[in-house]
């Protein structure tokens, strides 16, 4: 047992240092800054952080939630995104098992906070964290090669069904039904998840964007537009880690 939470414990800690990646991520792929090269810096002052000031959540308690030099408010995503993040990789292992798939699934789940944030402020999610969902997905069906298939049908089961909406909201009404991100989102994870989990992580998006999305409108006065990409990760991560299970439920309930 005890070895078990300090296995859990160093998960956790591999979660919030990739989670202060991520943050990274977060910030510059939007502005197309260098992602390997350039060094973090304060997004007031400039100044370089030095590695002591890096320490994932520590950090941030340390400074107080403000930078050494120019005593600037840090924003708590930092720590939120970290720790999540490990929580998240824990989850992953504590569901799933330990396995390669899980790795997998830890790398997915991180791509999808980063997508959920990016597309939450820029309406927009970038090509490369899809493409990225793309080569788990390449991983994932070396691994299970049998059920090629599966994974095939499910690049083109929701993404199919989205580009058609495309088509015909702008044929019919001159609007887009669903983003082109959100689009290549799907196809991605479709052909990671498979067909199956992919319908009902599109289902579970859709409940989730229609409800939350509504409750916004109603209380902040938010505007009809919406981030699709958040509610589609939701949907996806909920899938990924318990679509199994709900499946065979739902099908048991109905006698299948």
């Amino acid at each position: 047992m005890q070895y078990e939470l300090l296995l859990y414990f160093i998960i956790f800690l591999y979660g919030t240092v990739f989670g202060s990646f991520l943050n990274v991520l977060i910030y510059r792929l939007p502005l197309k800054e260098n992602i390997a090269t350039e060094h973090s810096h304060c997004m007031t002052c400039g100044a370089k952080i030095q590695w002591y000031d890096l320490i994932p959540l520590v950090s941030y308690i340390v400074l107080g939630g403000k930078c050494r030099h120019c005593k600037a408010k840090i924003s708590a995503q930092y720590p939120i995104i970290e720790a999540a993040n490990g929580i998240g990789y824990v989850i992953v292992f504590l569901v799933n098992g330990f396995n390669p798939t899980s790795i997998i699934m830890c790398f997915t789940f991180s791509i999808f906070i980063v997508i959920s944030v990016i597309d939450w402020r820029t309406y927009e999610i970038p090509f490369s964290l899809n493409i990225a969902i793309g080569v788990l997905a390449v991983i994932r069906i070396i691994l299970d090669h049998k059920n090629l298939l599966e994974y095939l049908i499910g690049f083109c089961a929701i993404s199919g069904f989205m580009l058609l909406c495309l088509y015909i909201g702008r044929a019919m009404k001159g609007i887009d039904a669903f983003g082109g991100g959100d689009i290549k989102l799907m196809a991605f994870a479709g052909l990671l998840l498979g067909w199956k989990r992919i319908i009902l992580a599109f289902l579970i998006g859709c409940i989730l964007g229609a409800v939350i999305h509504s409750i916004r409108m109603k209380v902040t006065k938010a505007e009809h537009v919406l981030a699709f990409g958040p509610y589609l990760c939701a949907g996806l991560t909920i899938a990924m880690l318990f679509g199994t299970n709900i499946i065979n439920w739902y099908l048991g309930i109905m006698g299948f």
